[in-house]
């Protein structure tokens, strides 16, 4: 990586004159600083169509300004943030910005200011940052300059694309400062809209905002449907691809399934939607294993959990857990077995009208089922249930919504998720899983260290369900033919 704060001058003391009297950068002569003003061709984009979800986003903050009447309502996109010293992590848009726009630029501003007759809706502005001043230097010299950093779009671009005015936010902080009347702000993405706002919003009427956005996104519409079958028709490929290479995995460690699986994501999407977990052996039975450092040993199981993250930010949630020499032992047949039977009983509660919470308890009693009848754990199931020890080894909840967020719609009531209804065009995941972990001597010894899960993303429709990651072998015998076939 190239370091723009150390070009090829000399020292302070020893540069001429008229170097260090440039009193715009000091270390630039006033004839390059001229030089470097013209002869730039007009590259502004005419003509451009709107973006594909731009009539989607425009229903969406119709609803919000309908909500929010006579307020002003400021949705940031977020900022860069640092990694390390002067290099920052790969820009991910506020969930709740990119719903409304359709667009991800860092610094950016979604600004809902209401109209003088509360009844007439809000006015619409997004503040973005313009293209990079070349008069003052700053295309070249200032570290986020397009020189440095790419081009972006003008304001002109940019409201022929997401069909939203658009004005410099350098503005928007004392556009805010001046603000009279209700404002709300979504929290968390941009500390400075925050200050500038300090003394005119309040937590309380902040969060009712972020929990109507969320809340909102739990029915999806066509679109959004089509990003998420992208996502999971990706992240099948991916899956494909990780078969493929489990020979090279077991030579290495389970980084080369991350890496494997990671190419397939940025080749056909954005990124990952989340941290890959993928844990081989006694690592399958936490939940969450994204060091992704240990060894791939023929005979266990590898419990691949991981999404493909569209272009437009929607994401895939998956998981399979695979023999990696291409068999199941008696023992691991078992276990998956189970967990398999499990979930194709939450699959079938899956249907309009149902309880959000039926999915889960319809897999949690299989699981326990299958847990009193292999003596783990003392029965009659129902005394089991209504004391939740079966939870020692299913552990987490049997799924959750999924959108632009892999745990989407996680600021909404409780009552209007958990507790709430499945309606056509929400979209959530089943995954039940068993795990025995390696140290548990409740269990027999040949118990210790296997981890199950199997999950899969399920549209609600006006019938029942579909099972968007389909195409994805789920049954013991079906999933060994698939690898068969696979490293042939």
């Amino acid at each position: 990586m190239t370091d723009e704060l150390t070009p090829e001058t000399p020292a302070e003391e020893e540069q001429p004159i008229k170097q260090r009297k440039n009193g715009l950068y000091p270390g630039v002569s006033d004839e390059l600083a001229a030089n470097m003003k013209s002869g730039w061709a007009d590259t502004e984009l005419r003509e451009l169509e709107p973006i594909e979800q731009a009539p989607n986003a425009a229903r969406r903050r119709a609803a919000l300004s309908a909500r929010f009447p006579g307020e002003r309502l400021v949705i940031p996109a977020g900022n860069l943030k640092t990694r390390s010293n002067d290099t920052e992590y790969s820009f991910r848009a506020s969930t709740e910005y990119v719903y409304l726009t359709g667009d991800q630029t860092d610094d950016s501003v979604l600004v809902l200011e209401p109209r003088a007759d509360a009844a007439d809706g809000h006015e619409e502005t997004i503040y973005r940052l313009p293209r990079s001043d070349r008069e003052n230097g700053e295309f070249w010299l200032n570290g986020m300059g397009e020189l440095w950093v790419g081009r972006r779009h003008s304001l002109a671009e940019s409201e022929a694309l997401l069909g939203v005015p658009c004005k410099d936010v350098r503005e928007l902080a004392d556009v805010l400062k001046e603000a009279t009347g209700p404002v709300r702000v979504v929290r968390g993405h941009d500390a400075g809209i925050e200050t500038a706002l300090t003394d005119k919003v309040t937590a309380e009427r902040d969060e009712e905002l972020r929990v109507f956005l969320s809340e909102a996104r739990a029915v999806k519409d066509a679109f959004e449907i089509g990003e998420l079958q992208k996502a999971v028709d990706s992240t099948v490929r991916g899956f494909e691809d990780v078969v493929k290479v489990l020979d090279k995995a077991e030579a290495t460690s389970e980084r080369y399934i991350e890496g494997t699986f990671f190419l397939r994501a940025r080749v056909e999407g954005n990124d990952v939607g989340y941290g890959s977990i993928c844990a081989a052996g006694p690592h399958a039975t936490t939940l969450h294993w994204v060091r992704n450092n240990g060894q791939v040993r023929s005979g266990d199981l590898l419990l691949l959990d991981a999404g493909v993250e569209t272009n437009t930010l929607y994401t895939a949630d998956v998981t399979r857990t695979l023999p990696i020499n291409g068999r199941y032992s008696e023992l691991q047949r078992k276990i998956y077995d189970a967990v398999y039977e499990a979930q194709e009983a939450g699959i079938a509660a899956v249907k309009p009208g149902a309880a959000f919470r039926d999915f889960h308890d319809a897999s949690q009693r299989v699981l326990t089922e299958k847990l009193v009848e292999w003596g783990l754990v003392e029965g009659p199931v129902e005394r089991v249930l209504e004391l939740g020890l079966q939870r020692r080894w299913t552990l987490h909840g049997t799924g959750h919504m999924l959108g632009l967020d892999v745990h989407d719609c996680a600021a909404a009531r409780t009552e209007a998720y958990v507790n709430g209804t499945l309606e056509p065009g929400m979209v959530l995941t089943v995954e039940p899983g068993l795990y025995f972990q390696a140290d548990d001597l409740t269990v027999p010894e040949e118990y210790r260290g296997i981890g199950v899960r199997i999950e899969d993303d399920l549209l609600v429709t006006e019938d029942g369900n579909r099972n968007l990651s389909a195409a994805l072998p789920r049954r013991s015998d079906e999933v060994e033919a698939w690898m068969a076939g696979l490293t042939k």
